[in-house]
């Protein structure tokens, strides 16, 4: 029960299966399958969880990062040897989870509502066909861009994820 190793494994595991999942199943599957209001509402739902998961796992996983079943630490884990192979891929994910989290996601929740007041206002739905009201072209825009960086931040975690995999399986026996 002491030994990192299967808790680190798992830990990473359960990282990559939960980032896989929601960005390339889940995320889709309720795009094609919900009306518009329902997926935002069930994203909206999803979110926290998703990115408060992307942030500690990537910290329990380096937590857990070991040489012969004894634990790196700090120390271990910025060292020459494991810097680049461990500690950055795992910082990056972490990193990303929690830019999402803090400033992408509440910004994203605030342009929509933004959204749905001039929607109001312009008595059509953000994504129904143009023409729009030119309030409405450019909150569409700033959604687009948000929505853009959070997916291409996402992105970057889950290629970061895949890197620490292949150092990873470079280590079994």
């Amino acid at each position: 029960m002491t030994d990192p190793r299967p808790y680190h494994v798992l830990g990473y595991g359960t990282l990559l299966g939960t980032q896989f999942f929601q960005s390339f199943v889940g995320g889709v599957v309720a795009f094609r399958a919900l009306p518009r209001p329902q997926f935002a509402s069930l994203q909206s739902a999803i979110f926290p969880i998703y990115f408060s998961l992307q942030t500690a796992l990537p910290v329990a996983v380096a937590l857990t990062a070991s040489t012969g079943g004894q634990v790196l630490g700090l120390s271990g884990l910025v060292s020459e040897e494991h810097r680049y192979s461990t500690f950055l891929p795992l910082a990056t994910v972490a990193v990303t989870g929690l830019i999402n989290n803090v400033f992408l996601r509440p910004l994203t929740i605030k342009i929509m509502r933004e959204r749905k007041h001039q929607e109001t206002r312009d008595g059509k739905k953000s994504y129904d066909p143009a023409p729009h009201s030119k309030e409405m072209q450019a909150l569409n825009k700033r959604f687009g861009r948000v929505h853009g960086a959070s997916s291409l931040i996402n992105l970057a975690a889950f290629l970061a994820t895949i890197y620490y995999g292949v150092v990873l399986s470079k280590k079994l026996e």
